[in-house]
């Protein structure tokens, strides 16, 4: 009877529907077979169908039990005689047996097991000497309850090892369920976060790469597992990252620190990096978890708000010296072009040079000073051709040409056409100083893909070193002999007032080329 019951605690239990119905039927068959086992003693038959009957009320209940005996009656009434004290016995035995479950609901199973083969015993003990049936054999009857007892032992103790058995699987199943799950979870943060995870050990090696390195770094998990972490460390940061390692297996503390890690193109990636030990059951640091996040966009941030506070105190320095020298500046310029002399190339010196100071602080106070800024509608093409009709007889002179190109008739922007004009006026005098022996200066206009115009300027000077191409635009800045490094500065401020950009290319001898992006004007 208890062996099914086993078998199913070794493969995946799932409920099944009226299980107390289906447990009656299968204990009553069971019952049947006990019966057809039975042997025959003048006219009575013997078995142990009981053991199943008092194990099915035990564990399953009264409704249970009932089906379960009547199997074994009907068995009993077909196989043998005596039928009157078959039937009374059974009778008696049934009424017994749900009277005493109904009291001992509260006990466990085992226990009521024992209370009714207990019951059984009066009862059959009340049956034998009623009907007088074999009384002068005790010893039979003895051997008998102690074969039914020995069934209800063996078939009680084989059903608490099955549900034991049942707990322990459910239990068991329910955990691998949760660890499932979470590693589910996990596994799904793992594989679509940004950030990178990495797991390495005491030697330094790494046993993990979250897939987002093949996003962020271009490599493929494989190719970084074949290589050894510092090899695409930058070189100035593996020491500090080497010493970070080494101070959380000492001091078993989490750290945070900053690296450059190489793309797949070349260039590097700036990284900030939470570092978590993780002990094992001796206390000792097993592992290191390593999350890192990109922060190439805060430092280029950081960087714009640094140059953007710098140029506010330049500016505020730059408008405050100005205005100090332009004052006597003019009146000694005044005094020098009254009693300027015809033939004086001194004169002429001094004059050029108080202009060139002038220019300069005109510049400053264009920095410094808060322009009142009129924005109309204007085809920016009209602007850059009136500027380029203005130094047309400096670039012939100097032996150079321009050339305009555009898609389009119109490219209207909202703007101011003077400080417009002062930037164009200000990169076409670059360009031109750079191309000392002449050339051609392209000028290119087109629409961009986001409703923007984009206006390049491409010389054929002498370029300028691809490391100094960050710098340009600072304050005092310059690569020539006798400029300032406003004349960019200036340019920045304006095109930025205007909500565009403006960036530089160029490499040494291969000339310089400027791009501007403006919004049209809608």
């Amino acid at each position: 009877m208890s062996t099914p019951l086993v078998v199913i605690s070794f493969i995946k239990f799932r409920p099944i529907k009226l299980i107390h119905l289906w447990s009656s039927l299968y204990a009553g068959v069971v019952s049947v077979i006990l019966v057809m086992l039975s042997f025959q003693q003048q006219g009575y038959s013997y078995d142990i169908r009981y053991a199943p009957i008092i194990l099915t009320f035990a564990y399953l209940g009264p409704t249970a039990g009932l089906i379960t005996g009547l199997f074994s009656l009907l068995t009993r009434l077909y196989t043998s005689g005596q039928w009157y004290p078959a039937i009374t016995g059974w009778g008696f035995l049934m009424l017994g047996f749900s009277v005493i479950y109904f009291y001992t609901k509260r006990l466990t199973a085992i226990k009521r097991s024992f209370i009714l083969f207990a019951a059984y015993i009066v009862i059959y003990g009340i049956t034998v000497f009623t009907f007088n049936i074999l009384v002068d054999k005790p010893v039979f009857h003895i051997q008998y309850i102690l074969f039914v007892m020995l069934g209800v032992i063996i078939g009680a103790f084989l059903i608490e090892s099955y549900m034991k058995l049942h707990r322990l699987n459910t239990r068991l199943t329910d955990i691998y369920r949760m660890v499932e799950a979470s590693e589910s979870k996990y596994r799904l943060i793992a594989e679509n976060t940004s950030d990178l995870i990495m797991v390495m050990d005491e030697k330094q090696a790494v046993s993990y790469f979250s897939p987002s390195h093949e996003i962020v770094l271009g490599f493929q998990c494989c190719e970084l597992e074949s290589l050894e972490l510092c090899k695409f460390i930058h070189p100035e940061d593996v020491k500090g990252f080497r010493s970070t390692i080494k101070l959380m297996f000492d001091n078993k503390e989490s750290q945070s620190m900053e690296f450059r890690l190489k793309h797949k193109e070349g260039h590097w990636i700036e990284f900030e990096s939470r570092c978590v030990p993780v002990k094992r059951e001796n206390e000792l640091i097993g592992n290191i978890v390593i999350i890192s996040r990109d922060i190439s966009e805060r430092k280029q941030a950081e960087e714009i708000l640094l140059r953007s506070e710098k140029l506010s105190i330049v500016g505020e320095l730059a408008a405050g010296v100005a205005h100090e020298i332009r004052n006597p500046l003019t009146t000694l310029k005044g005094f020098m072009q009254l009693y300027k002399k015809e033939d004086s190339s001194i004169d002429e010196l001094l004059l050029n040079e108080l202009g060139r100071i002038e220019t300069i602080t005109s510049q400053l106070l264009t920095l410094g000073k808060p322009q009142a800024v009129q924005l109309i509608r204007t085809n920016i093409l009209e602007i850059i051709e009136g500027t380029l009709e203005l130094l047309a007889p400096e670039a012939l002179m100097s032996n150079i040409q321009f050339k305009l190109d555009f898609e389009e008739p119109s490219y209207f922007i909202t703007c101011e056409r003077n400080q417009l004009k002062q930037v164009f006026l200000n990169l076409l005098k670059n360009a031109m100083e750079a191309m000392k022996d002449g050339g051609e200066i392209q000028i290119n206009l087109r629409r961009g893909s986001e409703d923007e115009c984009i206006i390049s300027v491409q010389d054929q000077g002498c370029g300028i070193p691809e490391e100094l191409l960050p710098r340009l635009g600072e304050p005092f800045y310059t690569l020539k002999e006798k400029g300032t490094g406003l004349g960019l500065m200036i340019s920045h401020k304006i095109i930025k007032q205007h909500h565009g950009s403006i960036t530089f290319t160029s490499k040494e001898n291969a000339g310089t080329k400027v791009e501007i992006k403006l919004p049209m004007a809608s």
